[in-house]
């Protein structure tokens, strides 16, 4: 069976990681969101992409699941005694990722075709696709003014308070051919549970995307158990534009592209009202902690998805 994920951040990694477990290299293509991508250093920065990469090559830092395991600093910390800017932190391991990919692309390469040579050297089976080759940037919109993602994310560690988002370059961009490929050929395609307005609305919101998921069937996995988010601010995301912190939430925002929807069993009390949006339910442990937790919750996200 033929499976595209999208995905983006931790959350999305681990699920990608548990699909590439159940599932052969050739079934499954992972398309990564890029509108956190930026310029740091003089170097292309892809954080999505190299969590995605990391986690699926079994290289990720296992406490943070960004970053790689067995990471040193000594880049950085040198870095700082000259006065360098720092507040985004690259370890020495994985500046070496941003700096050959850099190299390839101001050699003309395009980001995909980077991509696809940097998972061959780190043995990644399944297919990575970032969602374009042109440069789109999520520009988080902010009670003190529009900011760049990472200057959100990492730098004003989310405080600032959310009232909305925009896609920077957008109006120009394009989904690669392979991604529209992989999509045409899917047999079904799952939403990973990453930040729905900064991991997947930057790759829904690219030309041709959702005409491609009208036909599919598209399942849903919420990144929202128990009014929270296990990493990131996407409850806070929600409460502060107005929403309810919930997986209830998550599903009206996807409802008209979704056939199906995955949510934590501590939640099992809002599922009535999301089939009553005419979305089959799927009810399970949605927590992962382990290797194992990432197979079995893929499984069954299959298993669900094909049963419909």
């Amino acid at each position: 069976m033929k499976v595209v994920a999208l995905a983006g951040g931790v959350g999305g990694a681990k699920l990608a990681h548990g699909l590439s477990l159940v599932l052969s290299p050739q079934d499954l293509t992972v398309v990564v969101n890029t509108g956190d991508d930026f310029q740091h250093l003089g170097l292309h920065i892809s954080p999505d992409l190299d969590t995605v990469m990391y986690t699926l090559a079994g290289l990720a830092h296992p406490e943070t699941g960004w970053g790689l395991a067995g990471e040193s600093w000594n880049f950085l910390e040198a870095l700082e005694r000259l006065g360098g800017d720092t507040w985004f932190r690259l370890g020495d391991r994985d500046l070496a990722t941003h700096i050959e990919r850099s190299h390839r692309l101001w050699g003309g390469a395009t980001l995909t075709q980077v991509t696809g040579a940097l998972c061959a050297a780190l043995e990644v089976g399944p297919r990575i696709l970032p969602m374009t080759d042109d440069v789109v940037q999520t520009r988080v919109q902010t009670s003190e003014g529009e900011l760049d993602f990472q200057e959100y994310f990492v730098r004003r560690q989310c405080r600032p308070r959310v009232t909305g988002f925009r896609f920077a370059g957008m109006e120009s961009a394009t989904a690669t051919g392979q991604v529209l490929e992989a999509l045409a050929s899917a047999e079904l395609v799952v939403l990973c549970p990453s930040n729905p307005f900064v991991s997947l609305d930057p790759i829904l919101s690219l030309p041709g995307i959702r005409e491609q998921l009208t036909p599919k069937p598209v399942i849903g996995v919420s990144p929202i158990i128990g009014g929270r988010a296990i990493k990131g601010p996407a409850a806070k995301m929600l409460a502060e534009l107005g929403l309810e912190v919930s997986s209830l939430a998550v599903a009206q925002h996807y409802r008209l592209l979704l056939r199906g929807f995955v949510m934590d069993t501590v939640d099992e009390a809002l599922s009535p009202e999301i089939r009553g949006m005419g979305l089959r339910v799927l009810v399970t442990n949605t927590v992962m902690k382990t290797t194992a937790d990432r197979a079995r919750l893929a499984g069954e996200v299959l298993k669900f998805g094909i049963s419909g």
